[in-house]
């Protein structure tokens, strides 16, 4: 199964990519592109949240909710945007077209590649070990770690977003580094002419 953009992660950065890259659909540049999404969320730390403080959010929203609801939400606005469920990613390999990325049931290829799972020391997935460094916006004692990037590109196809990218684990600045991330791949289908993707009420 090829892809031309997948992502590794169904958190507030992964959904927050995908909903974006989704919404991109009747541009010419995106309307054929085969995008996909692993949406693994066991190790989310959504699944504990509570939230008191986000813009748009009503307070006592849980994470959890979001998780499910987020899921729900790319399903009926952009069915296009394929969802794996129930896989956990083993490891990425480069190809001369693209990646190869081998999770605990089937293997995929993708042209461009978005990492956007937790920034615990349990993140083991091979072929991103050289990427590996403790994380400069997390206490010390908390193990956290980043894959080096430089504006959230690890190398050429390959991005990172999230807490992974070297953010503070908050809410709002995940899913902005989603959405960030998705807009910068906009931008690639696009000859390099930025792009993002705004909805507005008809008058």
């Amino acid at each position: 199964m090829t892809f031309d953009a997948l992502i590794i992660g169904g958190g507030a950065a992964g959904l927050s990519c995908a909903l974006i890259l989704g919404s991109a659909k009747n541009k010419a540049y995106a309307k054929d592109k085969r995008i996909g999404i692993i949406a693994h969320q066991k190790t989310s730390h959504l699944q504990t949240a509570l939230f008191n403080n986000v813009l748009g959010l009503p307070p006592g929203t849980t994470g959890a909710s979001i998780l499910e609801n987020g899921k729900q939400q790319l399903a009926d606005l952009y069915p296009h945007v394929e969802q794996i469920e129930g896989e956990k990613v083993l490891a990425l390999e480069k190809l001369d077209n693209g990646f190869q990325v081998k999770t605990n049931k089937n293997t995929y290829q993708s042209k461009i590649v978005v990492v956007a799972v937790g920034y615990t020391n349990l993140m083991h997935i091979k072929g991103l070990e050289q990427y590996v460094e403790p994380h400069p916006r997390a206490a010390v004692e908390k193990n956290r770690i980043w894959l080096k990037n430089t504006d959230h590109l690890i190398e050429d196809n390959l991005y990172v977003a999230g807490s992974l990218a070297g953010w503070r684990s908050q809410f709002a600045i995940c899913s902005g580094s989603g959405s960030h991330v998705a807009t910068d791949i906009l931008t690639l289908w696009n000859n390099g002419k930025h792009a993002k993707v705004h909805d507005k009420i008809k008058e």
